[in-house]
Parts: structure tokens; sequence; C-alpha cells
């Protein structure tokens, strides 16, 4: 014995059916949306709602007022701040050349100049004046 199934349909317009999504279920379908390589309108499609839906729970989720299930392979999202880097500051860098500065005289000694070096040029700039 065969059986068949009939389908009656009218002419009327299409009625748009409101579903109610459990918290839970909707932070599931979130969550699978936001898995790398997954898009919004294919999760939406599969789930039979409107991506734009869809869409609205994400934004819910990011401001904390749908609480996400943990992750099966332990990804996480981390907050992120950015701040402009101070600007350089020139380098002050040491003096490590020695000066001796006599009235308008100025002498400048190599780098590493010794002490005997310094002190002889020294006795000689004051036996000369």
């Amino acid at each position: 014995m065969e059986t068949t199934l009939e389908v009656l349909t009218t002419g009327r317009g299409r009625r748009e059916v409101h579903r109610h999504w459990p918290d839970e279920v909707k932070a599931r379908i979130v969550s699978e949306s936001l898995r790398p390589g997954v898009t919004v309108n294919e999760v939406a499609e599969r789930y039979g709602m409107k991506a734009n839906h869809l869409s609205s729970w994400r934004t819910l989720a990011r401001q904390g007022k749908l609480v996400l299930p943990e992750p099966e392979d332990a990804v996480e999202f981390a907050a992120m701040v950015i701040e402009t880097p101070a600007p350089e500051q020139p380098a002050v860098k040491a003096a490590t050349r020695a000066e001796i500065v006599v009235g308008p005289v100025t002498i400048r000694l190599e780098e590493g100049a010794s002490a005997a070096r310094i002190a002889a040029i020294a006795r000689a700039l004051a036996a000369a004046i």
C-alpha cells in the first residue's frame, strides 16, 4: 500500500514566523560563526535565519550581553591596545673626550687620552701663561 503526501498551498502572502531563540542556542550559533573560514551568511543559512539577525547577535556578544560557550579548540580573543610611540629623544652622547679650557682657548684631546697626556698638556699650557 502506497501513501502519498500532498501539500496544499494558498495564494496568500508568505507568513513570517517569529521564533524564540534561547540564549544558549544563540551563543552556540554565534560561536560557530566566529570560527576561521566560516561566513555569517553560511551559518545563518544553515539555521534558516537572516544574516543580519546573526550579525546583531554577534554584536551582543562583543558588548558582553551574550555569553559565549568555551571554545572547543581553545581559541581565545583578547583586547589589544595600540599606543602611538613617544617621539624619540635625541641620544645624548656621554663626553668621552677630555677638554681643557683656559680663557678663549679650548683644547680637545683624543678619545681615551691617558692621564699622563692630559697632565703634560696642562703643564705646558700653565707654563705658557
